[in-house]
């Protein structure tokens, strides 16, 4: 929820963005406690539109920013506006929301309070690792990583660099979409460059980021020549492991885990990083370098009281989708017969 994102995300029209203010008037000059910006998304022309907490695509948390002493009033001061307004659907999607967060509580308190409905579709465990906790020391894992590390620098000069001067953060940029286009994801269409519109939003969303010191591509390099990208977000004391590439005549060498390793070793030796959530699924590589975990859930909320038609679509409509993408997943990894996993849902007492 960077302004710079936001205002690429708006300016480009790559989603249609609401931003909600809280303000704290007690006192001169009054004082910004809370933040949320959410997205409006329809998917067909008689479908009703929901709020969405990821506010483009490419965003990894739907978690509010609220000051830790307005939490309880700003939480559901936040629903009410989203009720009182009449441009704003009453249906909001949260996936990838941070249940460690006071806002979680806050938020299942508001709900509660204002007999609202709640589904919570699935929870999982981030990787996720801070200066005192979470990297990895010892074990197979880290024998690997020196292995690994031994055998690519037998190939010739290794080296990694991550500057942070907008211009250089651009040009490493450039050499990360390259890598990723090259990669499986360009072969499936999914890359950042098969789609011109995600392009340019990726592009202006990391130049107004690096224009603040707030983005940087990590790049793992063999003789000068790129191997592997990390791509790296910044806020406060936390860093972002927003995207990956890697070339992959290189596989065997774990470019991607030696990036990451290297990288995570770097922030936390500076002061200005404690923490790094890695903005990836519990299955991801990154779970086998750092064993910190957040958990994190998706959540199907209603601001109004009592039933909602456009809740009831909306929760089966996502049903569906989970049940036909867990079949696919089965499909693919040759589980026969592929019988989809029961998804549980809950719902505030």
């Amino acid at each position: 929820m960077n302004p710079a994102a936001l205002t690429a995300a708006n300016e480009m029209g790559f989603a249609q963005v609401y931003v909600l203010l809280a303000w704290e008037e007690g006192e001169a000059p009054r004082k910004l406690v809370g933040v949320w910006a959410l997205q409006v998304r329809k998917i067909a022309p008689f479908w009703p539109a929901v709020l969405e907490g990821l506010p483009y695509n490419y965003a990894f948390l739907s978690s509010p920013v609220i000051d830790p002493a307005f939490i309880d009033e700003v939480v559901p001061a936040f629903l009410a506006a989203i009720r009182k307004n009449p441009a704003l659907p009453n249906v909001i999607n949260l996936p990838s929301f941070n249940a460690e967060s006071p806002d979680h509580d806050a938020m299942m308190k508001a709900l509660a309070a204002r007999g609202g409905e709640q589904l919570r579709f699935a929870e999982s465990a981030r990787p996720f690792v801070t200066r005192e906790f979470g990297v990895k020391r010892s074990g197979s894992t880290r024998k690997k990583l020196r292995q690994d590390w031994n055998r690519l620098s037998a190939l010739g000069s290794v080296d990694i660099v991550n500057e942070r001067a907008p211009d250089a953060v651009r040009q490493a940029f450039e050499q990360f979409l390259a890598l990723e286009a090259g990669s499986w994801k360009g072969t499936q269409g999914t890359a950042l460059l098969c789609d011109e519109e995600d392009a340019g939003f990726v592009r202006r969303l990391i130049s107004g980021l690096a224009e603040q010191g707030n983005a940087s591509v990590a790049l793992l390099r063999i003789d000068g020549l790129a191997i592997a990208a990390q791509v790296l977000m910044y806020c406060g004391t936390m860093a972002y492991t927003w995207k990956t590439a890697f070339n992959a005549d290189y596989a065997k060498y774990s470019p991607g885990a030696l990036l990451i390793d290297k990288i995570t070793e770097e922030l936390f030796a500076g002061p200005g990083i404690d923490a790094i959530d890695s903005c990836s699924a519990e299955g991801s590589f990154m779970a086998q370098l750092w064993t910190g975990r957040r958990k994190m859930v998706d959540l199907l909320i209603a601001v109004g009281p009592g039933k909602s038609l456009g809740f009831t679509m909306e929760a089966g409509r996502q049903l569906g989708y989970r049940q036909l993408r867990d079949l696919r997943n089965r499909l693919r990894a040759g589980i026969w017969p592929p019988h989809p996993k029961k998804i549980r849902l809950a719902s505030p007492s």
